[in-house]
């Protein structure tokens, strides 16, 4: 007997973001700039590899402000932080850059605008996640966090006043909105916000992942474990069909044995993944028979996003 046509489909968009890779040059080019160490609040992103990378270059990590020492630079990451940390690090006089995504400062306008103007709001999230951590810092006393369909069902808010709701950006899509239909049955009031919170490039996975994934006898998403838009895409990958789905940091991850009786993988990885680890996987892939490649293509993305000013701003000057 032939032996089976092994392939793979390569789903894209994949990898990289906009404020994922901003969020990296930041750090590489205050390296450049101001030398090491610079300090990092939190993982600059979700990606263990990224992470290594920039502390081989000098990049310092630290869990809170409070480890930064005095009249240090630090540079907070994508994730967003509330106006607690920004107070904090003002009063330890430390140097600041904000590499917080431009998608993530609009979920935190957006929350500062509905409490101005006393409306509750239900922040749709994981706790304990930093995106949601800046977030409900902006508006404690009128933020409620639910992170379920589920949790919507319970929550005790107000009917007759006004509500909106804001989510995390890295969410999957079909659940934010069934938790957000859930909320509008009880909430007759309760308001959009005024554009997609849900990321153009967290959609734009997701919606490639759910093109390949009724062909695929097993699916890999190459992203680290807290890393939610990766878990996300894992998830989304078995609810559209395919046979099997693993999340997996590198090629060190693969096990033979998920692919003993698979004819078609498919591929994807995470917003926060550069794109070496997968082509690491493709090549893993290759030695055990799926050399042939197809890409499947949902979208085309060409946003790129300014660095932050404060950066800019010491650049020029240094040019």
């Amino acid at each position: 007997m032939s032996e089976p046509n092994r392939k793979v489909l390569l789903a894209s968009p994949r990898g990289y973001c906009a404020g994922v890779d901003r969020a990296v040059i930041t750090v590489e080019k205050a390296l450049d700039l101001y030398g090491a160490p610079v300090y990092v609040r939190k993982e600059i992103v979700h990606n263990r590899h990224v992470v290594r990378t920039l502390e081989q270059r000098g990049a310092i990590f630290v869990a809170e402000t409070e480890e930064v020492p005095e009249g240090a630079l630090v540079v907070f990451s994508a994730h967003g932080v509330s106006p607690a940390v920004h107070d904090e690090a003002a009063s330890r006089n430390l140097r600041t850059i904000d590499a917080t995504c431009p998608l993530v400062t609009k979920v935190h306008n957006e929350a500062k605008r509905f409490a101005a103007d006393d409306y509750q709001i239900v922040l749709i999230g994981h706790a304990g996640h930093e995106e949601v951590e800046g977030t409900l810092g902006e508006a404690p006393e009128a933020t409620t966090l639910v992170q379920s369909p589920a949790e919507a069902a319970e929550v005790e808010l107000d009917a007759s006043r006004p509500v909106a709701w804001l989510s995390q950006t890295t969410l999957s899509v079909d659940e934010t909105m069934e938790t957000v239909d859930v909320l509008r049955r009880r909430l007759p009031l309760l308001i959009d916000p005024p554009s997609d919170d849900i990321c153009y490039a967290t959609q734009n996975r997701q919606l490639a992942v759910k093109e390949i994934a009724p062909r695929v006898d097993v699916l890999i998403v190459v992203g680290s474990g807290n890393s939610s838009n990766s878990v996300r895409l894992a998830e989304v990958g078995l609810e559209a069909g395919a046979g099997a789905a693993y999340r997996v940091d590198d090629r060190s991850e693969l096990v033979p044995e998920w692919f003993a009786a698979a004819t078609t993988v498919g591929l994807t990885s995470g917003a926060s993944v550069p794109e070496a680890l997968v082509e690491d996987v493709l090549d893993w892939l290759a030695d055990r028979g799926f050399a042939d490649v197809e890409v499947v293509s949902a979208a085309d993305e060409k946003l790129i996003f300014a660095l932050p000013p404060e950066l800019r701003r010491a650049l020029k000057a240094a040019n």
